[in-house]
């Protein structure tokens, strides 16, 4: 239970130590050291001079492997969470499309059954609900068939099967979203924006009560729009007017490299989470696909990097994985490589209220780790202190 992780460079909250050494003890980062020290007893993992870095931590998440969390099964968890370690997550949060709520509760015991049992993949970090109180205009490739408004005998009921959920992702303008808005914060849920035609003022009341992310910046979400001549902002100019979140699909496709820069130069690494947003192709080879269940899920085609629907008028999720958006965070956006960690690592963590065991490597928060060259090409992949992926092997 002791590791001696050593020869690399360690991303730290604020800087690197170059050849430092990283000690771990039960599963909990015992300290950091500038140039080698004695660990006695410990499992030694040489580094090669590669970058030592928190493990990524994705907030938004449907699948991957050939699996989407709303398969029905618990196997489907464990090996999404088992496919994206290989990419350099440690973390998660499984997220949910609109559905029947019967295969919305399923999914929720699945998940129970599937953290009681995960210790060869990512951690999870409760579960997210994305929908199905969207704007139907705005559905993206949400199936309309179960988009409606917030209903209160509904999502009390939801409320009170699972204590798993941790966030929940709505259109703040719809009737009795801002009563959602403000039972979520009383449950100490996250509230978010998403799917939705809101615009400034509607954003701003429920940015006051208690919607404090807006759920993948760009997609699915309305920008300036003129109504009777005038014009109002819509959600992406509130998200970066307000001290608000955001998380962004860094796919590189969903939003193009100015994108990207324009985000980051506006609201800054502290405000910003990369998420992949991924679906059941990520970590596969292109070609057909389905989005969300095997059941009655939407048939895709996935080329380019991306998924779209078969007519290819749209995307349809993306298939992308942790180190793919940091990459892009470097290479496309010009973002040092210091701040574009912090994004997949240290800003997640404080958004999901996890900042004080995950996201940075400091002495006393658990040994989430990932090693990477300089491409961020993932090398290993360790979870509280568990070598849960090894590229040599």
């Amino acid at each position: 239970m002791k590791l001696k992780l050593t020869n690399g460079h360690i991303i730290t909250p604020f800087r690197y130590i170059r050849n430092g050494t990283l000690l771990v003890e039960d599963g909990v980062i015992l300290g950091i050291h500038d140039g080698n020290v004695d660990f006695p007893d410990a499992e030694v993992i040489d580094a090669g001079g590669n970058y030592i870095a928190p493990g990524f931590i994705d907030l938004h998440i449907h699948g991957g492997g050939g699996h989407d969390f709303m398969d029905g099964t618990v196997d489907a968890f464990l090996k999404i969470a088992e496919t994206h370690a290989q990419y350099g997550t440690t973390a998660m949060v499984p997220t949910t499309l609109t559905s029947e709520k019967e295969d919305l509760l399923q999914t929720l015991d699945n998940y129970e059954q599937a953290n009681a049992t995960n210790v060869k993949g990512a951690q999870f970090l409760g579960m997210h609900l994305e929908g199905p109180y969207f704007a139907l205009s705005q559905r993206g490739a949400q199936d309309p068939r179960y988009i409606r408004n917030p209903d209160p005998n509904e999502y009390e009921e939801v409320l009170a099967y699972s204590s798993s959920i941790t966030r929940w992702s709505a259109a703040p303008e719809l009737p009795g979203a801002i009563d959602f808005g403000k039972r979520l914060k009383q449950k100490g849920i996250l509230a978010a924006v998403a799917h939705t035609d809101a615009i400034y003022e509607e954003v701003l009341e429920a940015y006051e009560n208690g919607y404090t992310l807006a759920t993948h910046l760009y997609s699915a979400m309305s920008g300036v729009t003129r109504k009777n001549a005038f014009r109002y902002a819509g959600t992406i100019e509130s998200a970066f007017l307000l001290d608000m979140d955001v998380e962004i699909i860094a796919d590189g496709v969903h939003l193009p490299a100015p994108l990207l820069k324009l985000i980051y130069k506006i609201k800054g690494p502290d405000r910003i989470a990369l998420i992949t947003d991924a679906m059941r192709a990520a970590g596969m080879p292109g070609g057909e696909s389905t989005l969300g269940s095997l059941k009655n899920g939407l048939k895709v085609i996935v080329e380019d990097g991306v998924a779209k629907l078969p007519d290819r008028t749209s995307f349809a999720g993306s298939v992308s994985t942790t180190d793919r958006l940091v990459r892009n965070m470097v290479q496309m956006a010009d973002v040092s490589l210091l701040d574009s960690v912090r994004m997949m690592t240290a800003t997640p963590a404080r958004i999901m209220g996890v900042d004080h065991k995950k996201g940075t490597l400091v002495a006393g928060k658990d040994a989430d780790i990932v090693i990477f060259d300089s491409d961020i090409n993932i090398q290993k992949t360790i979870v509280r202190g568990r070598i849960i992926y090894d590229k040599q092997f």
